[in-house]
């Protein structure tokens, strides 16, 4: 009896001590993942090393300032909007998430959905330093919360910009001067490339316009054609337009246009399957004249070879409306976000408001080589963007700076944005080009697909 109640003495103290043991390990836990905590970023590879570069510059002064640990992966434009739509899906997304098309497409919808964190105390401290415009693209509604506020941050713009090459325009023998009338302007495209075609160059093409189903860039230039005839699809308040008189027939007649210009053989053939990318790569294998491109990463991509940077290539503004009155440009703004399912978003938060102090993302913008602009008005006061010996900054900053621009509509109704991700306006140009429907039929394809977007959101309120 006596070895038997020393056994249970014995067993008791065990146990206890294993208790205690257990009892302390989720505390020890706990503070190891919080020193040792990592914020992830999943960002928008861009064109060239340096604008990655002058990214992990920025995070490698904050990591060295407050000892924080970043682990950044870089996808491609085409790819990271799935990536991020998948890891949401999975619930482990990344702790910030940055897509150069986002604005376009997913981050209205997410922001309805309630799938992103609130930034306004991001936002606050540096909201001085931003437009109204800025700051209303970032402005979006949240169904789940029934309110509307910053759940994005805006760090730079972009707009659309016209490349030609000089010096197989002087070739063509049309004179150097390009015309500020619209029917002129793209009328003298075609001539060039009938006279280049004569000399020999079979494979010119004068216009390297994108009518593809896979990339972005189509929507966004035919938003750009829509605001030259100014037709509306949205209101002020993001209430659609197309049921309106005259809208439809504009529709079909402005379609009709864009796609002649393929049905007539001045676009490139393959332009029907062009990724974001591909109209850059046609441009610089010289298969197009022209090209309009929704950032400057095609001058940008040749500042190396300076033959090719200061006295072939050319960036110019659009031309004169079809009415006559100045060009307005539609420009973009940059936002990388937050999701409410990250396992950081504290830690985000205070990363994203180290990114925005102005001599941080002037350094970051700067890397990107002028592919993208300034939204800070004293960013705009480094020589960088005014130098005239640049052929293509100079003239891309007057774009932003001295002409009117305005906003996409994606943000004041996240319909619109599902009509981009769904690229109904690509759809359209293919049912006309490939498919052989008439310009009528593509249009009324395309206001009922429009139509019923527009109708499934409704019913989600």
């Amino acid at each position: 009896m006596r070895y038997k109640f020393l056994a249970i003495i014995l067993l008791f103290i065990l146990s206890f001590i294993l208790v205690t043991c257990s009892a302390n390990q989720p505390q020890n836990s706990v503070q190891e993942s919080q020193s040792d905590r990592v914020l992830t970023i999943w960002w928008n590879r861009g064109f060239y090393p340096e604008q990655d570069e002058a990214l992990q510059k920025v995070i490698a002064n904050w990591q060295e300032k407050t000892n924080n640990k970043v682990e950044i992966s870089f996808f491609s434009t085409d790819d990271i909007l799935e990536a991020g739509t998948d890891a949401l899906a999975a619930g482990k997304p990344p702790d910030i998430f940055f897509s150069q098309i986002g604005e376009f497409t997913l981050i209205p919808q997410w922001a309805w959905e309630g799938k992103l964190v609130d930034v306004s105390d991001v936002i606050e401290p540096v909201k001085k330093f931003y437009s109204d415009s800025v700051l209303k693209s970032v402005y979006l509604y949240n169904n789940v919360e029934s309110k509307s506020s910053n759940y994005s941050v805006p760090i730079m713009q972009q707009g659309l910009h016209l490349h030609y090459w000089y010096d197989l325009i002087r070739e063509a023998n049309l004179g150097a001067e390009i015309p500020k009338n619209w029917d002129e302007f793209w009328q003298y495209w075609q001539n060039a490339q009938k006279n280049l075609r004569q000399q020999g160059k079979t494979n010119i093409y004068g216009l390297g316009l994108p009518m593809s189903i896979d990339g972005t860039d189509t929507s966004i230039v035919f938003e750009q054609i829509l605001e030259a005839n100014n037709l509306q699809i949205l209101d002020k308040q993001g209430q659609l337009q197309i049921d309106k008189p005259g809208v439809r027939q504009k529709i079909i007649e402005i379609l009709d246009w864009y796609t002649s210009f393929y049905k007539n053989e001045y676009v490139p053939p393959n332009a029907v399957n062009w990724r974001n990318s591909d109209n850059n790569t046609n441009f610089l294998n010289r298969n197009a004249l022209m090209t309009i491109n929704p950032t400057m990463s095609i001058p940008a991509s040749q500042q190396e070879d300076e033959e090719i940077y200061l006295n072939q290539m050319r960036t110019i503004e659009f031309p004169n409306n079809p009415n006559g009155t100045k060009p307005i440009s539609l420009v973009s703004i940059k936002q990388p976000v937050i999701f409410t399912s990250s396992a950081h978003p504290k830690l985000a938060k205070e990363f994203l408001s180290y990114l925005v102090q102005p001599e941080n993302l002037g350094l970051y913008i700067k890397g990107a080589r002028g592919r993208y602009f300034p939204i800070m008005p004293q960013l705009w006061e480094d020589p960088f963007w005014s130098d005239t010996k640049d052929p293509h900054i100079s003239e891309a900053s007057q774009q932003f700076s001295a002409s009117k621009t305005r906003l996409f509509k994606n943000s004041i109704n996240p319909a619109y944005s599902q009509v981009n991700s769904e690229n109904i306006w690509g759809k359209a140009m293919r049912q006309i080009v490939i498919e052989g429907l008439s310009p009528t039929e593509a249009t009324d394809i395309a206001i009922k697909q429009i139509t019923e977007i527009f109708s499934q959101w409704q019913t989600r309120q």
